[in-house]
């Protein structure tokens, strides 16, 4: 079927088994043309700023697809965030109107009120609107608002080094041309396949790889609401079946959480639709490659592991792996090159920082209302490249490796590593389940690494463990980045949408309790425990 026929569906699954509900592409055309009128009813215009806080419903695909048919700019939220963190992102985008799943105090709100997320909503009658009443008797006939190719289309928050996130504004034919040919290529996406990507719309992923780039492939996919260990740990496994999956795309913290509860729980169910896997949002340590590539897509489906950013909008490195054939590239326009600290390109095999010579469609255009803060966030430190933060090698047949984070690398004695090269030594252990590595400043080789390891379930932490752990990560890499300090670590802080914040644990490594903005926590509690079990001699 093709989409002229209208019988493509979009499948969307719920938190409970067996709530779930199709939606073809006629049905969603009609329904974004419907709220694009409400849309105008309500003043909204080209140009202006809508902000969407709402839970992964249709309705927030709809929403989103409204603002862009008459040419307004969504501003989505993501919504496990706090009222203060929506507030601020709504003052500085100046939105005219809010569109949630609960009502919050603001000059225009129209409210979902029937939304699984809240059964019980207050209500303001002066300025909330239902979704539902809005709705009644409005037209489905809505001609599109004719834009120019560098218009803005959206503007999504992203995290700052300064802890105050920046607003990242993308553009209509840059954004839309490079996410739907990303789609199709790096997923080697088919007309017979359903998609299914694992994240939330609230994050750039959802953005380009749930709702634009398989919409505009006219893809068969799956939104889903809900965790994937409930009601079991083996939901994600049933709904590949349920919907025979063929691609899937998830992030390495949520392939590393599943592997806890080991093979059993996948193998419960058949997978045999999947074709391609993918991971994306930090790079996958080799342990947790391994069990994807081996237990999940029983060695028979690739591994895409994909870097970019909120500000790239799109794959701009893949990782295109089977078995002992691991081959990291840049996609079609992305020129990439890696710089020492002194801002000399590196040639040939080397290390450092990962920085791009030329934009491409999909890059961000501007900070929103904050050009300056653009130039000195991305360009500044090394003129004339754009600097993505991340760190990079590239090894002797010339495939690049992302390493991560520049603040997540470490100078120890003059040797550069590499955060997540030391996390991949100590999850090999039997006995650790996650761990993260942080820096701390030490008094003759400039740099420590201080590690926090979170433990299986059963096991006790003990200097035995201890002794073991550094000895494995001095056989794995090298003397020189045997651990100074290990921590037992009950959780790690992580943001909702999984990310763990070595922000945070590079605070806590160094008992600094000025922490910044912590309100993208998922559960704040474990700071105060992490700085009460730290280690005693860690000054």
């Amino acid at each position: 079927p093709t989409v002229g026929h209208g019988v493509l569906w979009v499948l969307l699954t719920w938190n409970e088994p067996g709530d779930e509900m199709k939606v073809t592409y006629r049905e969603l055309l009609q329904q974004v043309c419907q709220f694009a009128n409400v849309l105008k009813s309500q003043g909204v215009k080209k140009g202006d700023r809508v902000s969407i806080y709402m839970p992964m419903v249709v309705e927030l695909v709809v929403a989103m697809l409204a603002c862009v048919r008459i040419g307004a700019v969504h501003s989505i939220v993501f919504a496990g965030f706090s009222a203060e963190s929506l507030s601020e992102r709504i003052l500085d985008s100046q939105c005219s109107l809010l569109i949630t799943a609960v009502s919050i105090s603001h000059s225009c709100c129209v409210v979902l009120p029937e939304c699984l997320w809240s059964r019980q909503v207050p209500w303001n009658p002066e300025v909330d609107q239902c979704w539902h009443s809005l709705l009644h008797g409005v037209s489905e006939d809505c001609e599109p608002e004719w834009c120019d190719s560098e218009d803005p289309l959206f503007i999504l928050y992203t995290s700052g080094s300064t802890g105050v996130p920046k607003g990242v504004l993308h553009t209509v034919s840059g954004y839309m041309l490079y996410v739907a040919t990303t789609f199709k290529l790096v997923f080697d996406y088919h007309p017979e396949d359903v998609y299914w990507c694992t994240a939330d719309i609230g994050w750039i992923t959802g953005h380009s790889y749930i709702t634009y780039g398989p919409l505009a492939n006219g893809a068969t996919s799956v939104l889903f609401e809900g965790l994937p260990t409930y009601p079991d740990v083996s939901r994600m496994w049933e709904i590949v079946d349920k919907y025979q999956v063929t691609k899937f795309y998830t992030a390495p913290t949520a392939i590393r959480l599943l592997m806890k509860y080991g093979s059993e729980p996948v193998q419960k169910y058949k997978r045999e639709s999947l074709k391609v896997l993918g991971t994306v949002g930090e790079p996958i340590n080799p342990e947790a490659w391994q069990w994807y590539y081996s237990v999940v897509g029983e060695k028979r489906c690739p591994v895409v592991d994909t870097f970019w950013q909120t500000e790239t909008v799109s794959v701009s490195f893949l990782l295109y792996s089977r078995e002992r054939d691991l081959k990291t590239f840049p996609f079609f326009g992305v020129v990439p090159a890696i710089l020492n600290e002194s801002g000399e390109e590196l040639d040939g095999p080397s290390e450092g920082y990962l920085v791009f010579k030329q934009p491409w469609p999909g890059v961000m255009r501007t900070v929103y209302a904050n050009h300056q803060r653009f130039e000195t966030t991305y360009f500044k430190k090394f003129p004339g490249y754009y600097v993505t933060g991340d760190g990079c090698r590239r090894d002797q047949d010339g495939y690049y490796w992302i390493t991560g984070r520049i603040d997540d690398m470490l100078n120890v004695s003059g040797h550069l590593l590499s955060t997540a090269e030391v996390e991949s030594a100590l999850v090999e252990h039997e006995a650790v389940a996650e761990a993260a590595v942080v820096s701390r400043p030490h008094p003759v080789k400039g740099e420590s690494l201080y590690c926090f390891v979170t433990l299986t379930d059963g096991t006790g932490f003990s200097h035995t463990l201890e002794a073991e752990l550094k000895k494995q990560v001095r056989e794995k890499i090298g003397a020189i980045a045997t651990p100074d300090f290990i921590q037992n670590a009950p959780s790690l802080p992580k943001t909702r949408s999984g990310k763990i914040m070595r922000r945070v644990l590079r605070k806590i490594a160094r008992n600094e309790r000025d922490l910044g903005d912590v309100s993208t926590l998922a559960d704040s509690t474990i700071i105060e425990q992490l700085f009460q079990n730290r280690c005693f001699d860690a000054v």
